[in-house]
């Protein structure tokens, strides 16, 4: 059974506590590495002297110190068993012991027990080389017994499972000599017993066995590659000893001459071959051709004039590249065949940069000669530059030209000027030649600060923050340094004695504008100002844009009840018929705010109502009517709230209480004393008061109809002395508006005119001085009013006044003397 050939290599060291007394400071065991999953160690539980029943209750446990659990107890049975597999070359890599250290930990009481177990090494890894393939290179010159060194093999066993001997297959020129190391390790040199020779065996392939010292061996094989180098022995050659070429001058740079083309019968480097000048070739031969190392191929590398040399002499050196190189010659001669291959040439003489934007027009920068070395036609020059540039050339004498500015220049829209100078020659083919300078020009302060609008309109609303940023007004200057450098402010101006320094400031940088104070729209609507921004330059140069400031408006300001009228508080007493008929305008609320027109929108509605089934409220313009006529349950009081509601976010609003009483008409009061049963003897004592009554009251109501007609048979006469006067007011006492004015905006006047005029009255606006609003007031309406003076008004007021009490008087001495013939009647009777 294996388990049970595997137990005999463990070998357990432990000494029993019953000398001592006490538990042994560590557990030894050793086995061999591989065991096989689930085989048993040793009987921990009998080898430390504890109850195997006892286990499982005193929680027994195994804790690792490596990283991996690799054994585990049996509480069962008390045995120690391999977990899983282990790998001594994993676990311990190349040291000669390797252990795995455990504590066995039981509670009740708490004891700890270290145990240390020794992994033994197996032959289970087979030798093998890093490399499969060894690649060597022998020169066919080198001498027999030549030592050449081989990767050694690797074994991850230790002691005699290691490599112990090498074996190289059969060869007649080489053998293999195994060398140890000071660490025991074994390594092979190969070793060459007989010379090689190339031409016989270029290649010889060998194998090479790495076997170890275990039991059963293990062994790895690596071929050995011998690639045997040539030795360099033949000279290169050409096929001419000397060659001749014609070539034209003025050929393109670059273009083939001729290519020479040397042999080498030895192969590899030995017949790979350089071509260089020898010394004999001069410098400017050299300089005029070039020669490619690899090839032999020469060319033209640089411009050929027939004037400066028509010959070139030069010899090739063919070289090999073996380590005792060898070399062969030949000479070429070149023959140079004329043309025109001079280039006109172009010398700067003189050239003045950089200059000033503003320099004067016909002003001379730059002074240019010409030249060509031809003669006649191909020796003679023109030389222009680009049409689109602002400057011109004259010829100031024989082949020198003066450079001219043609044109004003603006370094904004070109900060400097390429400037090409083109020659030409009238050769056929014509050659030319070009040189380019660079004009820079200097800044000069000649722009203004532009803005990117001349008007800019800002949006501020009411209330904000002292310090807020309103906007950023940024100008634009294309100058350079400090010519370009803006400087903000705000020109002052005074509205109502205050500075606009005092309202806003800009930041002299940036230009970012700022509130200086808090707005209120209902006091400032806009603001009209110019903001200045200058440069630095000298002198300086600045535009100014204008600012127009708009307050937007917020809703902070609550509604104000202005009709009906209050005397004190907020509540209104009103008196109306019973008999009033159904749709009867009884009471209009008008409410104002000074608010802009959107948050200035009043809206009506009933806070309050006695009886909502009596009265209606027009949202919209405040009028308050009858749903239908009173009936005799309907209270005598009627209490009504109406709250007024502007349009804002969020709405504000505004209250007025109205009272309504309703009274009976007159006609029916004196007629309840009718249904009043007389007795005779009440009466019995009167025939004389009765007689006396209505004889005074005939003859007052008699005067009194006297009175009247006589007052209206009189025309009031108009007076000259004194214009008429539209703005006269005189107050009603029950008129909505009585002996008050109103400031009001545009916005309150025409819904207040409407319901005054409804109510029989005349609506005046009155001018007031300059800086303020308009005086509302109320009169009532007549149609002569505007055409009398202000006498005529008195006279016509008191002479109206004293006819309705008259009427008045009459109409209750009429229903006084109706009741005396009442009396009298019954009393008769």
């Amino acid at each position: 059974m294996r388990s049970q050939a595997l137990l005999r290599y463990v070998t357990v060291f432990f000494m029993l506590s019953a000398v001592f007394k006490t538990a042994p400071a560590v557990t030894h065991y050793s086995i061999p590495e591989e065991m096989e999953e689930g085989s048993v160690v040793a009987n921990l539980a009998a080898d430390l002297g504890l109850d195997v029943k006892t286990l499982s209750k005193r929680k027994m446990r195994l804790d690792t110190i490596a990283t991996k659990k690799y054994l585990d107890i049996n509480k069962e049975t008390g045995e120690l068993y391999i977990l899983q597999k282990i790998d001594r070359e994993y676990l311990c890599n190349s040291k000669m012991t390797c252990f795995l250290k455990l504590d066995a930990t039981i509670e009740n009481p708490v004891r700890i027990f270290n145990i240390e177990i020794e992994i033994i090494d197996i032959n289970d890894n087979a030798p093998y080389f890093r490399r499969d393939t060894m690649h060597l290179d022998i020169s066919e010159s080198t001498p027999a017994g030549e030592r050449l060194s081989l990767n050694n093999a690797l074994d991850p066993d230790i002691g005699s499972n290691s490599i112990n001997t090498y074996y190289l297959s059969e060869s007649a020129h080489f053998a293999v000599e195994i060398q140890t190391g000071r660490d025991g390790s074994k390594f092979a040199d190969l070793i060459l017993k007989k010379a090689l020779d190339r031409e016989e065996q270029a290649v010889h392939n060998l194998i090479l066995t790495a076997v170890d010292g275990g039991v059963p061996a293990r062994s790895g094989t690596a071929s050995i590659i011998v690639r045997v180098l040539d030795t360099n022995d033949n000279a290169p050659q050409f096929e001419k000893d000397s060659y001749t070429i014609n070539l034209t001058e003025n050929s393109p740079i670059g273009s083939l001459v001729v290519k020479l083309n040397a042999t080498d019968r030895d192969e590899g480097t030995n017949s790979e071959i350089m071509y260089s000048f020898s010394l004999y070739t001069s410098e400017k031969t050299q300089e005029t051709f070039s020669l490619n190392p690899s090839n032999g191929e020469i060319r033209v590398k640089e411009m050929i004039n027939y004037e400066d040399f028509k010959i070139y002499n030069m010899e090739i050196i063919a070289t090999d590249k073996g380590t005792n190189s060898l070399s062969g010659q030949c000479k070429l001669t070149i023959i140079i065949t004329d043309m025109n291959d001079n280039h006109p040439e172009i010398s700067i003489k003189s050239f003045t940069s950089p200059v000033k934007e503003d320099i004067a027009v016909g002003t001379v920068i730059a002074v240019v000669s010409v030249s060509d070395k031809d003669s006649g036609e191909n020796g003679q020059i023109d030389i222009h530059i680009s049409d689109e540039l602002p400057f011109t050339l004259k010829e100031s004498s024989d082949n020198y030209y003066e450079l001219v500015v043609s044109e004003p220049l603006d370094r904004e829209k070109v900060p400097e000027y390429d400037i090409t100078f083109t020659v030409t020659d009238r050769g056929n083919p014509p050659l030319s030649d070009n040189e380019t300078m660079t004009l820079e020009l200097l800044d000069v302060n000649d722009n203004v600060p532009q803005f990117p609008q001349s008007f800019y309109t800002i949006q501020v609303v009411e209330n904000n923050a002292p310090g807020a940023l309103l906007s950023s007004l940024t100008a634009h200057d294309p100058d350079l340094h400090e010519n370009q450098y803006l400087v903000y402010f705000i020109i002052e101006k005074e509205i109502a004695n205050t500075s606009m320094s005092m309202l806003f400031s800009i930041n002299p940088e940036n230009g970012n504008l700022y509130a200086l104070k808090t707005f209120d729209y209902e006091i400032e609507k806009e603001f009209l100002f110019h903001i200045e921004a200058r440069d630095s330059g000298v002198p300086p140069l600045s535009s100014n844009v204008t600012v127009h400031i708009i307050i937007m408006d917020q809703n902070d300001n609550t509604p104000l009840i202005v009709s009906p009228w209050r005397a004190h508080g907020s509540v209104v007493e009103e008196k109306i018929q019973r008999s009033t008929d159904k749709g009867t305008l009884i009471a209009k609320v008008i409410a104002i705010d000074t608010d802009s027109v959107h948050n200035s929108r009043i809206t009506y509605q009933f806070l309050q109502n006695t009886d909502a089934t009596l009265f209606s409220l027009d949202q919209y313009n405040g009028e308050i009517r009858t749903m239908r006529m009173f009936s005799y349950r309907d209270s005598r009081h009627q209490r009504l709230v109406v709250i007024a509601k502007d349009n804002g976010e969020p709405s504000l609003s505004a209250t007025v209480t109205i009272k309504l009483s309703t009274v009976e008409t007159a006609l029916k009061t004196y007629a309840d004393l009718t249904e009043v049963p007389l007795e005779y003897d009440i009466f019995s004592d009167l025939n004389l008061y009765l007689v006396i009554g209505l004889g005074s009251v005939s003859f007052l109501l008699l005067i009194t109809i006297l009175v009247t007609i006589v007052l209206k048979c009189q025309k009031p006469k108009p007076s000259k002395a004194a214009p008429p006067c539209r703005n006269s007011v005189i107050s009603e006492r029950n008129s909505t508006i009585a002996d008050s004015t109103l400031v009001s905006n545009d916005a309150y006047w025409y819904s207040l005119f409407l319901a005054e005029t409804r109510k029989g009255k005349l609506v005046v606006r009155q001018p007031v001085p300059k800086g303020a609003r308009y005086i509302v007031s109320s009169i009532p309406r007549s149609t002569g009013m505007t055409e009398t003076s202000d006498s005529a008004a008195s006279t016509l007021q008191v002479k109206t006044q004293l006819s309705f009490r008259l009427s008045l008087f009459s109409l209750y001495c009429l229903f006084f003397l109706a009741k005396l013939w009442n009396i009298c009647a019954l009393y008769m009777f």
